[in-house]
């Protein structure tokens, strides 16, 4: 038996927001600098949820062309 991910690559769209939010907070954990006034891991965790959905959006429009939906 194959692997669900295997079968349905689109689907590592989906580890994208746990890396920007779990994978990457020991490179992020700085107050200093600052990106648009906020403190670095604050902007970095709204860039993150920002980007989920877009990860979800790119994991159901790939479901979609395979005709998954």
């Amino acid at each position: 038996m194959v692997a669900p991910v295997l079968k349905r690559p689109a689907l590592l769209w989906l580890l994208a927001p746990y890396v920007l939010y779990l994978g990457a907070l020991p490179l992020t954990d700085r107050v200093h600098p600052t990106v648009l006034g906020l403190p670095f891991l604050f902007f970095w965790f709204l860039l993150a949820t920002l980007l989920t959905p877009v990860a979800v959006l790119m994991t159901r429009r790939a479901d979609r062309k395979r005709g998954r939906a």
